[in-house]
């Protein structure tokens, strides 16, 4: 069976960014470790006066079609995934799409398009359905392209806004990948939530501390179902895990959930039992309180050892190197984690071809997906051309008042008037210039 997967990627970051140590702690009143250490994150990316989901999106599949030497009629499917989309029945592919019109000869009239909404989690969902549709024949030898895109904000003095961000990711989806092929099996965890949610409101109503707990819970539910249809599983067995990451903190708190389930019964707690003895079994209590006080206070004993801390730093530390720079864009997030593994090993110079990822994903709502994925032997040379670097240094530096001023443009509210001037200059990339007859926004290519 030909193996499909991720062909090539590429990224596009907001123009802007928000300094969370230097100049959101002290506007707030806090000490800088609250984010640097506790949520983990150094910087959010933002988006211009002139930047959207749109133009993020077509910028990162303009790099992407521009590198590997597309046209539109080699495409047959635009999926874009976004939980943060301005119309409820035009889809953001086609404005995309129309965006990518402009600049190529020929159009994508015989492309299927569409919209993924499961928050965070439909970008892999678009990636499943990307899979399935190549997978079934019908895509007449063409690729597809997934497009995962967001502003991710919060109302300005909620919880939330240190954890905000702004970017996209564009990814080829193709027989024979040159990056990774993902794996058939799949493990789900899915139940109705209320744990963070928009109904017909830009910015997200947050249950904090339950997200946190539904997050756990649906992830413990999806690795569940994932051992039911591989057997046994060894975290061993993987090179790197990339999780959906909010903020690096919450995947601290997942990897540590995975790595207790999957080591109990095993000869990885046999081997920590003399040092802080066997996972509690909820048999062995009366109740489910006191059972859950164990769990807890094994797991605090447990990401204090050696054979835990060595595994973390390994597997899931080096995926978090763009979210700790960019902050959470929501969609996009496993898929900036796996290109962070990625570069990590670009980095090291590992002999990585053959290797697994674990790849674990989430949307609020909620439900977890986890599956592997496999090294292909041209993964070295697609990440070796991405400029991300270059773009993160690239990005403006916005004071606080600034920071409150774009915020404020990119409320989708067309009845106020918030006009700013852009703080980069546009070049080679498109930009948003306005709203037509229809409220339909407008778009162009700067060069």
């Amino acid at each position: 069976m030909t193996a499909v997967g991720i062909d090539a990627v590429e990224i596009w970051t907001g123009n802007l960014k928000l300094d969370l140590p230097g100049t959101f702690a002290p506007e707030k009143g806090d000490d800088p470790e609250k984010y640097t250490k506790g949520l983990g994150l150094n910087n959010s990316s933002f988006p211009d006066v002139y930047e959207d989901i749109v133009t993020m999106g077509a910028n990162a599949a303009k790099r992407l079609m521009d590198r590997k030497g597309l046209e539109p009629a080699d495409i047959g499917r635009i999926d874009v995934a976004t939980e943060s989309a301005f119309d409820h029945s035009k889809p953001v592919s086609t404005y995309i799409a129309g965006c990518l019109e402009q600049v190529y000869d020929g159009d994508f009239t015989h492309a299927n398009k569409g919209e993924r909404k499961f928050a965070c989690l439909a970008g892999t969902q678009a990636i499943d359905d990307a899979y399935n549709w190549i997978r079934a024949g019908r895509n007449r030898d063409r690729p597809a392209i997934v497009i995962t895109t967001d502003t991710a904000l919060y109302a300005r003095g909620d919880p939330g806004e240190a954890t905000q961000g702004a970017g996209a990711v564009a990814m080829l989806i193709d027989e024979d990948p040159s990056i990774v092929a993902l794996s058939t099996d799949q493990g789900y965890g899915s139940k109705d939530e209320t744990d963070f949610l928009k109904p017909n409101q830009q910015f997200p109503s947050v249950d904090g501390k339950r997200s946190v707990q539904v997050y756990l819970s649906r992830m413990r539910e999806a690795l569940e179902d994932y051992e039911s249809v591989t057997d046994d599983i060894s975290l061993d067995d993987f090179a790197y895990a990339p999780f959906h990451t909010p903020f690096p903190g919450m995947v601290r708190k997942a990897a540590l959930l995975a790595y207790r389930h999957v080591i109990r019964d095993t000869e990885y707690e046999d081997e920590l039992a003399d040092e802080i003895g066997r996972q509690p079994r909820e048999a062995d209590f009366a109740d489910r309180e006191a059972y859950e006080g164990a769990i807890r206070d094994y797991m605090d004993d447990l990401k204090t050892t050696e054979q835990y801390q060595t595994w973390y730093d390994t597997a899931v530390e080096p995926t978090l190197g763009l979210s700790r720079e960019v902050g959470n864009w929501y969609t996009s997030s496993v898929h900036i984690a796996r290109v962070s593994a990625l570069r990590d090993a670009l980095t090291r110079d590992r002999s990585f071809v053959g290797d697994t990822l674990l790849v674990a994903s989430y949307g609020s709502g909620a439900q977890a997906e986890i599956h592997s994925e496999t090294v292909r032997e041209g993964w070295r040379a697609e990440i070796e051309e991405l400029d991300i670097d270059g773009q993160l240094a690239d990005r403006y530096d916005l004071t606080w008042d600034e920071y409150e001023d774009v915020h404020d443009v990119h409320e989708y509210d067309m009845d106020v008037e918030r006009e700013i001037e852009e703080f980069t200059q546009p070049e080679a990339e498109f930009v948003f210039t306005g709203w037509g007859r229809m409220n339909e926004r407008k778009y162009e290519y700067v060069e």
